[in-house]
């Protein structure tokens, strides 16, 4: 019988709330779960932690992305995530992997998915010793999370983003170097190097349509768009799904590794978290590390 564990950021919310999440668990039968709830996505671990080692073989995760990134990379550190499936419940403002995924922001469906969805293997991948099951980076990307704080984002929800990417068009280029399962592929200035397991960014733009998220690949991408008018080409692109056809874009696969070398230091990110700077980024791609319980196929 699965025994159910419950994260939930008490500063989120979505459809009725946690209560209407009690009820929905309760009329399914489970009506007094482990329930572990946190102010703040970085007490999520030791939440997790406390359930597995309660015995729980069913994660429900109510939160955001960076809540949700968390739980993740708690998960694959404590060698539990091919015993512990992980279920999401979006209550976030971009929700990038419950939507890559289709899961829905309604918590009755949500909770169906949970118990009845498929349970479905991905990849992950592991960046400077923190795992990440949707997209990292730096440069043009990290710095539009890093300026979409809480306070901007319970203000404007989603429509943060496009605010603080439309501020941070035509910042200066690094110089980066970036290594791909152990060669040299690309040299040259960039404003924005990212490494995806799925294809969407925040905003609904698709940088890598061709991604899928159990493929056993990372999708690498270089942008070197520098001025606004630039930029505007190439995310006009990438907004019909044509972004990598850009002659100011450059795009590859790993199939185990890839290191970024920058000149500089640069904030970064993953799965919509921001990260203090850095000038290199370690990534590892770890297949099938992950289980999420995901609408059953159609």
């Amino acid at each position: 019988m699965t025994s159910i564990g419950v994260v939930a950021h008490n500063r989120k919310t979505v459809g009725g709330g946690l209560e209407e999440l009690r009820s929905a668990l309760a009329d399914a039968g489970f009506a007094d779960p482990p329930w572990e709830e946190v102010p703040k996505s970085k007490h999520a671990p030791r939440a997790v932690r406390r359930l597995v080692h309660g015995g729980a073989d069913l994660i429900v995760v109510w939160g955001g992305d960076g809540t949700v990134q968390r739980c993740i990379d708690t998960l694959v550190r404590e060698g539990a995530a091919g015993d512990v499936a992980l279920a999401i419940i979006p209550a976030g403002t971009a929700n990038l992997l419950a939507t890559g995924l289709g899961i829905p922001a309604d918590v009755p469906r949500a909770v169906d998915i949970a118990l009845h969805g498929a349970r479905r293997h991905l990849d992950v991948g592991r960046v400077n010793g923190e795992h990440f099951a949707v997209m990292a980076g730096t440069g043009f990307d990290a710095l539009m999370i890093r300026d979409a704080d809480r306070g901007l984002k319970d203000r404007l929800g989603r429509a943060a983003y496009v605010w603080t990417g439309l501020r941070n068009l035509g910042n200066s280029a690094a110089e980066a170097t970036v290594t791909v399962d152990g060669t040299v592929w690309f040299e040259g200035r960039a404003t924005c190097l990212l490494i995806g397991n799925m294809g969407r960014l925040i905003g609904g733009i698709e940088a890598f349509p061709q991604a899928a998220p159990d493929d056993g690949w990372l999708e690498v991408g270089v942008v070197q768009a520098e001025t606004r008018s630039q930029w505007l080409r190439v995310l006009a692109r990438a907004a019909i799904g044509d972004g990598p056809s850009s002659p100011l874009v450059s795009t590859t696969r790993a199939g185990s590794k890839v290191k970024i070398k920058l000149d500089r230091t640069l904030p970064w990110e993953l799965d919509g978290g921001d990260r203090p700077r850095t000038d290199t980024l370690k990534v590892k791609l770890l297949p099938r590390a992950l289980t999420v319980c995901t609408p059953e196929p159609s």
